[in-house]
């Protein structure tokens, strides 16, 4: 695990919300909620994992988060962005592909239903249900409180639904449009928010029952309750009133400011918007200035309605959005910008945190370094690593690291001119002699330490050029690996010294990047023009073959291998001509 994961892990708040993991391409593979986020994601990075949790955090680079209220608003939430983003290691159940609803039918004898198509068929529709197993628990604890008929069709006697109670048998009896009217109000009444009420005359009930000694009736109406209680819990996730809009939040701390936008559609938060940057207003002109260019961008669609916090001028907004604006004062969602505003206050104050742990991972690791090496502070860093195999195409890079971080656009990279053979250290004399020549002539910026991936040897090359050549006295230091190819030791001074540096130290860390860094950039080049020589070494010299010729027939066939075993034929079918294709073949085929 890398240390950005590590402080991340280390930032993860003590409160309830949705986990969104991510990939090195940035995609989001997997989607969670945890009842504690800080105990749920961490557990991802510890201890051992069967096969599929395993191969998910093998892919997992980054990860991001979002607060809720409670656990259920986590529930909510996690089937909202699974919708959204599809991640491949969420199963995506068949029977959830969209939300389920509980309906009344509009038949003379009304049933009570699970459907997820609301259809204009004067059926009464109740929901969304975050899920199917919430709306199974609701609509069997209505059946136990209200008696509506459960056939598909009317049969022609009475069924067990009668017997126990929870069907007025309209297939044998008279049930009248009153009766049933009455139950469907009452249905309603339930399901729109008088479930507190209802949930109290239960326990009347249930009282009565003791009272009278009938425990088992007690019993089932104590149940009754623990189903109201569990199923029907109100949502700040959910919006009973389906209409599209953009809850908006802020934070504001040492002039930076954190804008969060939920997205709601259709009563579901789908996603959010998170952005941060500096102020230099008052906060509140700050936040209408965002606002306004907002929806200038093109997949920011506006709503039907936008809430904002209190201080806001929602008459500016409105006149420049034209579209209404709100503050609410009480109840849901009043609530939803009051968590838009929370996850604003926390993401800047991970972004602080974040800023300040990356200072102590570059700035301090640097002024640490300046100490243990006793020179000044290191802030400007060169580094420079060799690459050749067995003396073919022997090249140099240099990448330069400024406060801690790499600087790409001060790399530079180098042929070796005047070198016979693999010697590591007469290629290293000119590529610093090249260098640092420049770096005088042109009056270019000096370092304040070099470091040479090598030992003792590469040190005393690199020292000789530098003193006794340009006249330049440049702390030099080299970095030797172990048998692993593994960053091990640094060594200064004549004769160079062992450096004592933690393992575990920011300054260690940052010597190990900087030689992986180096590395990286030196192979890089190197197979670039290894690449390119091999396929102009084997391609050069064929009568018709020009620099042309050879990039039509490496589209074509994808490799030098494959020409080499094309036959004439194939050679003419890649747009050569016949005596180009026989040239070619020729040349493959003289043996």
């Amino acid at each position: 695990m890398d240390n950005h994961l590590k402080e991340k892990l280390a930032l993860l708040p003590d409160q309830p919300g949705c986990y969104l993991m991510k990939d090195i391409q940035g995609t989001i593979i997997y989607v969670g909620k945890a009842k504690v986020l800080k105990n749920r994601v961490r557990s991802y990075f510890t201890g051992s994992h069967d096969g599929k949790t395993y191969r998910l955090v093998q892919e997992i680079t980054d990860f991001e988060y979002i607060v809720t209220s409670s656990n259920m608003e986590a529930l909510i939430l996690e089937m909202n962005l699974i919708k959204k983003y599809d991640p491949k290691y969420n199963i995506m159940l068949k029977d959830d592909k969209s939300y389920p609803f509980i309906k009344i039918t509009a038949e003379k004898h009304p049933r009570l239903l699970i459907t997820r198509n609301v259809k204009k068929d004067k059926g009464k529709y109740f929901g969304p249900f975050p899920n199917a197993t919430a709306a199974n628990e609701t609509k069997k604890l209505l059946d136990r409180l209200y008696p509506l008929r459960k056939c598909s069709s009317l049969p022609d006697k009475v069924c067990l639904y009668y017997h126990i109670g929870q069907c007025l048998a309209p297939c044998v009896k008279e049930v009248t449009d009153h009766q049933n009217s009455e139950i469907v109000n009452e249905i309603a009444r339930f399901l729109n928010g008088g479930e507190d009420q209802i949930r109290k005359e239960l326990e009347a009930k249930m009282i009565a029952a003791s009272e009278q000694l009938d425990f088992e009736r007690a019993k089932e109406y104590r149940d009754q309750i623990v189903s109201i209680e569990a199923t029907m819990e109100k949502q700040k996730m959910m919006s009973s009133d389906l209409v599209d809009r953009d809850v908006f939040g802020y934070a504001v701390d040492k002039g930076w400011m954190c804008v969060q936008v939920f997205f709601v559609r259709r009563g579901k938060l789908i996603e959010r918007d998170v952005s941060y940057f500096p102020i230099y207003d008052e906060p509140e002109e700050e936040f209408l200035s965002f606002i306004g260019q907002f929806y200038e961008k093109p997949h920011n669609i506006k709503p039907k309605e936008i809430f904002v916090p209190d201080k806001v001028d929602t008459e500016i907004l409105k006149s420049l959005l034209k579209i209404p604006v709100f503050q609410p004062k009480r109840g849901q969602k009043k609530e939803l910008v009051v968590l838009a505003n929370k996850n604003a206050k926390i993401g800047l104050g991970e972004k602080f945190k974040l800023i300040e742990r990356d200072e102590e991972r570059t700035v301090k690791a640097i002024e640490k370094l300046g100490d243990i090496l006793n020179i000044e502070t290191p802030y400007r860093i060169e580094a420079f690593d060799n690459s050749n195999i067995q003396g073919t195409n022997p090249v140099s890079a240099m990448v330069v690291f400024i406060d801690g971080k790499p600087s790409k656009k001060d790399y530079r990279k180098y042929k070796i001119k005047t070198v016979v053979g693999p010697d590591d250290y007469d290629s290293m004399r000119e590529v610093v002699r090249r260098r640092y020549s420049r770096a005088l002539k042109e009056n270019l910026p000096l370092p304040n330490l070099i470091i040479v991936d090598g030992g003792k040897g590469h040190l005393a090359a690199v020292e000789d050029v530098l003193q006794n050549e340009l006249g330049l006295f440049i702390p030099t230091a080299g970095l030797v690996k172990d048998e692993k190819h593994r960053t091990s030791e640094l060594l200064i001074g004549q004769p160079p010294q062992i450096v004592q540096l933690g393992r575990q130290s920011q300054e260690f860390f940052l010597l190990q990047r900087i030689q992986d860094e180096v590395h990286r950039f030196a192979i890089e080049f190197y197979r670039q023009l290894h690449s390119k020589s091999m396929v102009q070494s084997a391609l050069d010299g064929i009568a018709g073959v020009g620099g042309t010729r050879k990039k039509a027939l490496l589209k074509h066939f994808g490799s030098v291998k494959k020409i080499k075993e094309a036959s004439i034929d194939e050679l003419i079918a890649a747009k050569m001509p016949k005596n180009v294709a026989e040239e070619i073949y020729q040349h493959f085929h003289k043996e």
